[in-house]
């Protein structure tokens, strides 16, 4: 209920789903709202968990875990009690994080949870950029926690049968970086598949599968991405409006800016799982559109079958 625009992109991607995946729904919120959006052959698919309080995204992070009757704090509830295995949500990113850590706990060993945002190479399939933005101070064993919880996702739902994990720093040699990067560096230098630093110009053309940083760092470099993404788009239009060889080179190229845009679309990658919580919990764009929905369900029920959690749970025993 708390996504920038409402429920009709959840209940339309929610649909798009179910139509393509096998499993059942439960869109909590508000039923005047969501009853009629249903069309009656998903009616016996689709379970509608009644509440009317809505986190809005102006409203503190703090104050989710008093509301007890809003959506996300519900929708929350029935993860934790084991009624749902897959909890997605394009609401308040703090409340839904902040919720699922105090609500679900951590799994143990975990210091932080953390988003892990998935994006593009250039080259084709994606790569995990974690913290993005959950933990904007942390200390050389969290980051290690990242790298962990990273690799085990990149291998379970990416599909990389032996992820590479890299540090973001200011240079590739172990000698570079602050304090929090060299202190990282020395706690990974043992880590299965470490291949030590990356630089920020390297993060998208290279065959690293996992990216680690701290949340200051990574949510500056995700949103600085998608801002070279929107301006390139921009320079193209600018260009095709201004010159006519331009446009008759739009004309030729309109496949490729066709798959250009399809391969930074937000949508295609639905939304960031939050590593390190005892249960799947998938952290949506606000302004997610049906196509996001459909893709973080999609990604949710992976994480679900490939039990994901266990897995992060038994390579801390392990560490």
């Amino acid at each position: 209920m708390g996504g920038d625009y409402g429920p009709n992109p959840i209940v339309e991607g929610t649909l798009e789903a179910l139509k393509k995946q096998s499993f059942s729904a439960l869109l909590v919120g508000d039923s005047a709202q969501l009853e009629s959006k249903i069309p009656k052959a998903f009616k016996e698919r689709i379970e509608i968990v009644h509440c009317t309080d809505v986190i809005q995204m102006d409203d503190a992070a703090a104050n989710a875990i008093r509301r007890k009757e809003s959506s996300i704090f519900v929708a929350t509830e029935l993860l934790k009690n084991g009624k749902a295995d897959v909890l997605v949500s394009a609401g308040h990113s703090g409340a839904t994080m902040s919720l699922a850590t105090l609500r679900l706990g951590r799994i143990e060993g975990v210091s932080r949870p953390a988003i892990a945002t998935v994006l593009p190479h250039i080259g084709g399939g994606e790569f995990l950029l974690l913290d993005a933005g959950a933990n904007v101070d942390c200390t050389a064993e969290h980051l290690h926690n990242f790298a962990i919880m990273g690799y085990e996702y990149a291998k379970s739902v990416l599909g990389y049968p032996k992820p590479k994990v890299a540090l973001l720093s200011i240079g590739e040699e172990e000698c570079k970086g602050n304090d929090l990067t060299k202190g990282a560096y020395a706690l990974l230098q043992n880590f299965p598949n470490f291949v030590g630093n990356i630089e920020g110009d390297d993060i998208f053309s290279s065959d690293i599968a996992v990216v680690v940083c701290d949340g200051f760092v990574g949510n500056i470099a995700l949103k600085t991405s998608e801002g070279v993404a929107d301006a390139i788009t921009n320079f193209i239009k600018n260009f095709v409006k201004e010159s006519v060889s331009g446009k008759i080179g739009a004309l030729l190229m309109r496949k490729v800016f066709r798959k250009l845009k399809k391969r930074l679309d937000y949508a295609e990658y639905g939304g960031a799982p939050l590593l390190g919580v005892n249960g799947n919990v998938i952290i949506g764009h606000g302004k997610s559109n049906p196509k996001a929905i459909y893709n973080a369900i999609k990604q949710g029920i992976i994480a679900h079958e490939q039990q994901i959690n266990h897995k992060i749970a038994q390579a801390f025993i392990k560490s």
